[in-house]
């Protein structure tokens, strides 16, 4: 097991939007090393929303989508005299953000029938509007922690 922390490697911003929350993505939605696919699945995604949501500005309505998905609170498991807790605990901005990314993939990659653009396009304005699968998955992230929050004096 590692001692010290990997050194973490600099992402580069991606060429379009020179963002390197959506290079992150990017690289997320990325299969087998196909980076130009992602990356017009990703592009493709961003004009859907944005010819969806009548908006001018697609990184605006990807942030604010980050923004609604990514998780305040959650729970890891303490080990404490023979018994686990679920321990709630703050989530830093990088992982919440990490988190967000992740479960709009995800449940993109769930939807069937649909090219890969279009799916992850729902979803995406799914999130900008506060509802669907990865609004559902934080809500219940947070009422984990809410539950657990007698156990919050194990934290450490």
């Amino acid at each position: 097991m590692r001692r010290r922390r990997a050194q973490e490697r600099e992402i580069l911003p991606d060429p379009k939007f020179n963002s390197k929350i959506v290079a992150k993505f990017i690289n997320m939605v990325m299969k087998e090393g196909k980076k130009s696919l992602a990356e017009k699945i990703v592009y493709g995604a961003f004009e859907i929303a944005k010819k969806e949501l009548n908006e001018t500005d697609a990184l605006k309505i990807f942030h604010k989508a980050i923004d609604n998905v990514r998780p305040r609170l959650e729970v890891k498991p303490r080990r404490v005299g023979g018994a686990t807790y679920q321990v709630p605990v703050e989530v830093r901005q990088e992982r919440g953000i990490s988190l967000a990314l992740r479960w709009i993939r995800d449940f993109a990659r769930e939807k069937k029938g649909k090219p890969m653009e279009v799916k992850l396009a729902e979803e995406i304005i799914a999130a900008y509007k506060g509802e669907g699968s990865a609004i559902k998955k934080r809500d219940d992230t947070h009422k984990m922690a809410e539950a657990n929050k007698a156990f919050a004096h194990f934290r450490w």
